[in-house]
């Protein structure tokens, strides 16, 4: 695995939408961007919510007529009845439909959500005590590491506070998008509420789910379970660009576009052992004639991607 800890070309970064992508202080759910999402709003504002405010006015208005009418000064000798058999029949009926309404809906859109299309794209996702790692196995395998924007950064660059990260998540708009998701540490769970998905990181476990956005634009979300002090410091950003600015992020990232040719040189040919038999000794002498040096030495004295968190948590006075 590719981490990327190397200085790289950047690619301009997109502007959060106030309103789209973010709370906004509204009632109810933010707006939708995906099928998923555009399926589960329709059944959470047009099936459930009418359904709810029916029952709720009905017995609200069945408590206060009982109240009114059976009140001990209005009617002050007891009713001796038992049943009656059409009352029975009725609130025995009536719950039973009300379920298969809401029941129908529901088990279509958890098909939906747990048959996906074919992928168009992979992104392995680790929470980490705290912070998120992407990786992205069909471009390279390289990896990013998230962490969120101190208040100064975020103000500076215009994100909402707690929301910002240095590194997100990009991926290509109208691509079908798997999110292969799992933890390092503690159970965490990684969710974007404008895509109405939310799997839980458990360690040890890969779990899977999907999204497909066609609007270019910043998302944001949070971890969604308590795993430890710096619980409300690993957001979730995931920038939708078009496909073109997506390969040139891949591009600046050390990866590549699946079905990319590698770039070969004249001088990688004639250095191989096809047309230069004879390896010339390296710096180390290990290299023989019979032996040659290897050829993937990795250097030792590279930093390795990190997390950014300590600092982050001395520019904001302490622990939490």
């Amino acid at each position: 695995m590719v981490n990327v800890a190397q200085a790289a070309p950047q690619v301009a970064r997109a502007t959060p939408t106030p309103g789209i992508g973010q709370p906004d202080g509204r009632l109810g759910v933010q707006d939708q961007f995906t099928p998923i999402g555009e399926e589960a709003a329709w059944f959470h504002n047009v099936i459930l919510m009418p359904i709810i405010v029916a029952i709720s006015i009905f017995v609200l208005i069945l408590m206060l007529y009982v109240i009114v009418r059976y009140r001990r000064s209005a009617h002050p000798n007891r009713s001796r009845t038992t049943h009656i058999t059409l009352i029975e029949v009725i609130w025995t009926l009536v719950p039973v439909i009300i379920l298969v309404a809401i029941a129908v809906p529901s088990i279509k859109l958890l098909a939906n959500q747990y048959s996906p299309p074919k992928a168009d794209l992979t992104v392995k996702v680790v929470g980490n005590q705290w912070y998120w790692t992407y990786s992205y196995p069909d471009n390279g395998d390289f990896e990013i590491v998230s962490n969120v924007l101190s208040d100064a950064d975020a103000r500076a660059r215009g994100e909402p506070r707690l929301l910002g990260v240095d590194e997100r998540m990009v991926v290509p708009a109208g691509a079908t998008v798997k999110l292969i998701v799992t933890s390092n540490d503690v159970i965490h769970s990684f969710g974007v509420p404008a895509f109405w998905t939310k799997m839980d990181a458990v360690p040890g476990r890969l779990n899977e789910t999907w999204f497909k956005v066609d609007r270019p634009g910043l998302y944001y979300g949070n971890c969604f379970e308590l795993c430890g002090a710096r619980h409300a410091y690993m957001p979730v950003a995931v920038e939708v660009v078009p496909p073109a600015q997506f390969a040139a992020w891949v591009a600046s990232k050390g990866g590549t576009m699946p079905g990319a040719v590698a770039p070969t040189s004249s001088d990688a040919t004639q250095n191989s052992p096809i047309s230069n038999p004879v390896p010339t000794a390296t710096a180390g002498g290990s290299a023989t004639e019979t032996s040659p040096e290897p050829s993937n030495l990795i250097d030792a004295t590279a930093t390795p991607a990190v997390s950014t968190q300590g600092a982050t948590n001395s520019r904001r006075g302490g622990t939490n």
